[in-house]
């Protein structure tokens, strides 16, 4: 009783969707009501086929009037449960305007589970297109029983039916029974997500390093190491990763680019600069990466390029990165010195994305510098509820609140700050200095 092979399988007379699956003896209709032919095709009568016709060539066994006469007199047609209300093979196949292509639930997937080339087009649409994993399972455990158990696809279908139904430790087991089968590069790329979705990113690096000393070079276990290295922020282990990836292919984007990314923030701009010029020889052109450009640019000393490159990336801009563009030529502007430029780059930022807790962050220093404390504490607390990730919204009010005579909130807000950045060393000192104030008391 292994709940692999039976526990998804609807059971006698207990689905909904295949009412007709009682048992016999169990005291429901039997299925010799509606005789089913060899091909399993629906008949359309209660007369089995033959009975409605003549069998010998005597006068009259040829005349059409004769021969589409039903069992009752005056009849015109045979006579059928539904008549013409319902072709099983054809309503679903019509494509009306505004109707689906395949009426999922009208289907006998008993049926289609005998027919494999058929089933699996069938799987991959349900899955893929209809979105309706739970079609998808009922069919993936008829035909993994008609196989007999020994299909490493219909395994793997199995379980990414689980998977997109949230049944995590059974699309688990599904994709490690599939593995034992055949090894497929993509199946242990699902089992791979599973673990991660599961919060077991160890696991994860496990089953990414077989794979990858099994299909050596294959630079998807390599992404998916980097990647998961960078989430348990370990960037120096992702880095090489990233390195080993380039071995293999040379003009992997995201490989480039996050070494790019790791050399910008360790202080190397120039390097950063050539990884990013990299890409767009290769076609790669977007707002993030003349951003990015621009400020590796400004970083490194090329103040000529600096502007430019904005430029071109607020022409290829929308809504959703915008704000993150000005806020940058706003970092640029109070690198230069133009604290009106980067007054208007940060409150164009907030402009066009409420939400940015950064530019709220920056718009109270300069308000502040101003001497517009109201304003500053507003943008201030703005920033902390909108981004509680941040420290330095959080540092500026409990400076601001220290400034102010305000100790007790100044040290409830350096607190905040040291729970978002424990080792600032800034916010250390302001608690050191409240301790001496509140002791001295």
């Amino acid at each position: 009783m292994d709940e692999n092979c039976v526990a998804q399988a609807p059971r006698p007379g207990t689905s909904l969707h295949r009412p007709n699956t009682r048992s016999e003896g169990s005291g429901g209709p039997s299925q010799v009501v509606r005789p089913v032919s060899a091909s399993g095709r629906p008949l359309t009568g209660f007369a089995r086929p033959g009975t409605n016709r003549p069998t010998t060539s005597s006068a009259g066994g040829r005349d059409i009037t004769t021969a589409m006469q039903g069992n009752r007199p005056g009849t015109s047609r045979p006579l059928t449960s539904m008549g013409r209300l319902v072709r099983l093979g054809t309503a679903s196949m019509q494509n009306q305007d505004g109707g689906e292509f395949i009426r999922l639930e009208s289907l006998d997937l008993q049926k289609y589970a005998q027919r494999p080339a058929i089933a699996k087009a069938l799987c991959d649409y349900m899955l893929y297109y209809a979105n309706n994993p739970r079609k998808a399972l009922e069919l993936a455990s008829e035909a993994t029983q008609a196989v007999d158990f020994k299909d490493w696809w219909w395994k793997a279908r199995l379980g990414k039916a689980y998977y997109q139904l949230g049944l995590l430790r059974d699309a688990e087991k599904q994709f490690k029974s599939a593995l034992k089968d055949e090894e497929i590069v993509a199946t242990h790329l699902e089992l791979c997500k599973v673990y991660m979705r599961l919060d077991q990113p160890n696991s994860a690096v496990d089953q990414y390093t077989r794979a990858s000393d099994k299909f050596v070079g294959e630079t998807h276990f390599l992404i998916g190491l980097a990647r998961t290295y960078d989430m348990l922020n370990s960037l120096l282990r992702g880095v090489g990763f990233y390195k080993k990836v380039l071995q293999y292919d040379s003009v992997n984007a995201e490989a480039i680019a996050c070494l790019a990314s790791h050399h910008f923030y360790t202080d190397q701009p120039e390097l950063a600069l050539r990884f990013y010029r990299r890409m767009l020889q290769n076609g790669v052109s977007n707002a993030e990466l003349w951003n990015n450009m621009g400020l590796c640019c400004f970083y490194a000393g090329q103040y000529d390029l600096t502007l430019s490159c904005f430029e071109r990336s607020l022409m290829l801009a929308d809504d959703n990165n915008m704000a993150d563009v000005w806020y940058n030529i706003g970092q640029v502007a109070i690198g230069v010195g133009d604290l009106g430029l980067a007054y208007q780059a940060f409150k164009i930022a907030v402009s066009v994305d409420p939400n940015h807790a950064e530019s709220y962050s920056n718009v109270g220093v300069l308000e502040l510098r101003k001497g517009n404390v109201e304003q500053a504490q507003s943008h201030f607390a703005t920033a902390m509820r909108l981004g509680p990730h941040l420290f330095e919204p959080a540092f500026n009010g409990g400076l601001l609140a220290f400034k102010l005579g305000e100790f007790q909130e100044s040290f409830e807000l350096a607190n905040k700050a040291l729970e978002a950045y424990p080792d600032h060393i800034e916010s250390k000192e302001l608690i050191k200095q409240l301790k001496s104030h509140f002791s001295s008391l």
